[in-house]
């Protein structure tokens, strides 16, 4: 009797969900502009749930038929830990209020997180045509690249990066946040604060960037990035040092020769 293995089943449901991820690329992709879209702040939450509302209908079914069983994060920006089973976190347009200013840093992403543990992610740049996947226990890619993160093992010499998880934090994440990026750049040597997570997180995948952090538990930001840092040869974890899950209230991924002294300088900002 042959016997499928959870990594073996979930390296061939791989190329399904990226056809799905690269097929909601074009819909996202047709719907942006070199301009910005909206002046005042509620048409600009307009444009963003339409970006949201025309991507979810090309990824939502096909995912979840995709893996029998499996079932739907809602709210793309929910944190905290999932009940027990197979989920689909996604991001329909990763970056979206980029993406109605019209600029260039946004994505498409899947992934499906088992027991708390993103186990396959898929991160489509519909411009570039860019696609970032990983498995877990089987390595992370660029296309048909492998990715590794950086070697770098001083952090003076590191590039990291931050930024907000989401408009309206309270006001003391922000004060966390200015905190942060004060003593990195006392610690490292250039600082990113930017949006979203995921495109600073490919580029830790990558090793074109150090390190990454962030206050905040928002799953469908940190899923994807998570595995592709952590099976690119990261480390990734909480700002406590303690294994990073969708449960974790924060979160930090580097190359592993800077995590500790990246962690030195984050865990005592309260």
């Amino acid at each position: 009797m042959n016997t499928v293995m959870p990594f073996d089943a979930d390296a061939t449901l791989l190329s399904r969900v990226t056809s799905v991820v690269k097929a909601a690329g074009v819909t996202l992709r047709e719907r942006h502009t070199p301009h910005a879209r909206g002046v005042s702040l509620d048409q600009i939450v307009a444009e963003i749930h339409a970006n949201d509302d025309a991507v979810l209908d090309v990824l939502r079914q096909p995912l979840l038929e995709a893996r029998r069983g499996s079932r739907w994060a809602e709210d793309e920006l929910a944190g905290g830990a999932l009940p027990s089973g197979e989920w689909w976190v996604v991001d329909p347009a990763e970056g979206n209020i980029n993406h109605v200013h019209g600029m260039d840093e946004w994505a498409v992403t899947a992934t499906l997180v088992r027991d708390n543990q993103p186990v396959l992610t898929v991160v489509h740049l519909p411009l570039t045509g860019d696609t970032y996947t990983a498995v877990a226990g089987g390595g992370a890619r660029l296309g048909d690249r492998p990715l590794q993160v950086s070697a770098k093992t001083e952090l003076g010499g590191a590039l990291v990066g931050t930024g907000q998880a989401r408009p309206g934090e309270d006001e003391r994440t922000f004060r966390r946040i200015g905190d942060s990026v004060t003593a990195m750049l006392v610690g490292g040597l250039v600082v990113r604060v930017s949006v979203p997570a995921t495109m600073q997180l490919i580029h830790v995948a990558a090793g074109r960037t150090d390190a990454f952090w962030q206050f905040s538990d928002v799953r469908s930001g940190l899923v994807a990035g998570a595995l592709l840092v952590s099976e690119a040869g990261g480390t990734v974890t909480d700002l406590s040092g303690e294994p990073w899950n969708t449960g974790s209230r924060d979160f930090l991924a580097a190359a592993p020769g800077i995590h500790t002294a990246a962690l030195k300088v984050l865990s005592p900002i309260a």
